[in-house]
């Protein structure tokens, strides 16, 4: 498969998803390393882990979205014809656009709220609304793989990548 401009987008999001969970990861680790060993802990570390695992969040459902690697009930799906399968790829994948779009659009008025409000850390004093925004981000890039999936699901569905289990069942079973 060539790597052109969008499978590099998506590989590039991919990538970023893997540097937040490490993010959080080092931030716990850290702050469990700080308190057991020196009694101290890192200023604002909770409100550093809260803000972070909601990047996180909101980035994995990014790096997800595209590959179609969430957890999936296909009981209807796996009795369908090859036609119908991909119609019900289709229209699911237009429904997750829809819940996403909203959602991205909703977290932007939380962005905004929060810078309007200026609120700030416990510790630190330091604004939050930039860690808002890089969960929006994240949101927004779901958007765009979503919208991807949906054009290549519509379009050129042999340009999806093999391995997802939707693609796996379908050469099995079709």
């Amino acid at each position: 498969m060539k790597n052109n401009f969008s499978d590099r987008f998506i590989n590039a999001i991919e990538s970023l998803a893997a540097i937040f969970v490490g993010l959080v990861a080092l931030n716990i680790f850290l702050n469990v390393l700080l308190r057991k060993i020196f009694s101290t802990s890192i200023p604002d570390s909770y409100d550093f882990g809260r803000m972070l695992l909601g990047i996180l969040i909101f980035w994995g459902i990014a790096a997800t979205s595209y590959r179609g690697g969430h957890i999936t009930v296909d009981l209807v799906w796996t009795a369908a014809t090859p036609r119908i399968r991909r119609a019900i790829d289709i229209f699911a994948t237009l429904v997750l656009l829809f819940v996403v779009i909203v959602q991205t659009t909703m977290l932007f008025d939380k962005v905004r709220g929060t810078y309007n409000d200026r609120v700030l850390t416990y510790d630190m004093n330091i604004p939050t609304w930039p860690f808002y925004a890089v969960a929006w981000a994240g949101d927004v890039c779901a958007v765009l793989l979503i919208a991807i999936r949906t054009w290549r699901l519509m379009f050129n569905p042999e340009s999806l990548e093999h391995g997802t289990e939707s693609s796996e069942s379908q050469e099995n079973h079709g």
